[in-house]
């Protein structure tokens, strides 16, 4: 659901004008009337104020994120990394626990693979063109339900498998040629790990996401996808950038930690945590 609909939809469940509905979250009329058309978008401190508004009168705002099958015309740049270099034709054949199940995995920021092929010599970068004409995709925004899927794809849902939420995630890409969704990196892993174990709750891991930027991920889940992704150029990485990469991914991992920690005790009495989500969606 888009950010527009979202509020809209919020302004309805809590009967309230766009006037009403300025007032209680301290913006103008203007502000929500442009949020609504699409003109602009929330900033992340009007986004922590419709969630507490949400809160307060048992919105389950979770239940408004989420994502969109799209279809697009659009030709996108993007990297991907191999460990020993890419050999045939480009195929989904990743391992299974990956995010969002085997694939062909590429990033909009080039340092994102990078950081995963600087500790192998033979390691090699590729610049790559996908088209994504006629490609049904899942467009999967920074939420719950893309905590969910990624959950579901590593295997966390194992314990409620045949309920009513592990058939929504087992089904919510089926059918689909590509997935794009934000990336969970070294830096996310250790968050994503804590909601996964109970330590943190939903609210505390989406923040912590918002905060840290980490770019996009476009998985291309078939055949049909991966043939449409043409390799622009192989780049190899020399032992020197090697360590300057490693150096480097080291200290934003550092950051990204400590800024994620900074987050999750900020909300760390809101939300829910994952096995109160699984029990309720037995």
């Amino acid at each position: 659901m888009k950010i527009s609909d979202q509020i809209k939809e919020i302004r309805s469940r809590l009967n309230l004008s766009q006037s009403e509905l300025a007032e209680r979250l301290g913006v103008s009329f203007a502000t929500v009337n442009r949020w609504e058309k699409g003109h602009c978008e929330p900033s992340q401190i009007a986004v922590n104020a419709i969630k507490n508004l949400c809160a307060e009168n048992n919105i389950d705002f979770s239940q408004l994120e989420g994502s969109a099958i799209i279809t697009s015309n659009e030709i996108v740049a993007l990297y991907h990394g191999s460990k020993s270099g890419l050999h045939g034709p480009i195929a989904p054949i990743s391992r299974d626990r990956c995010d969002f199940g085997r694939g062909f995995y590429m990033g909009t920021e080039r340092m994102q693979p990078l950081t995963l092929i600087c500790n192998y010599p033979e390691g090699k970068l590729y610049p790559l063109q996908a088209d994504l004409t006629g490609l049904k995709i899942l467009d999967v925004e920074v939420g719950l339900d893309w905590a969910l899927l990624i959950a579901f794809n590593r295997g966390k849902l194992e314990s409620v498998k045949g309920s009513r939420i592990y058939q929504q995630y087992a089904a919510m890409a089926e059918g689909c040629d590509m997935v794009i969704g934000y990336i969970a990196n070294d830096r996310m892993f250790v968050v994503l790990d804590r909601f996964f174990n109970g330590e943190i709750t939903d609210l505390a891991l989406i923040n912590s996401l918002s905060a840290l930027k980490l770019g996009k991920q476009y998985v291309a889940l078939t055949d049909k996808a991966c043939s449409q992704i043409k390799i622009l150029d192989e780049q190899h990485i020399s032992e020197e950038d090697r360590e300057s990469l490693k150096t480097e991914s080291e200290a934003n991992r550092s950051k990204g930690i400590a800024l994620a920690d900074e987050i999750c005790r900020k909300y760390r009495r809101e939300g829910r945590f994952f096995d109160e989500i699984l029990k309720a969606g037995e």
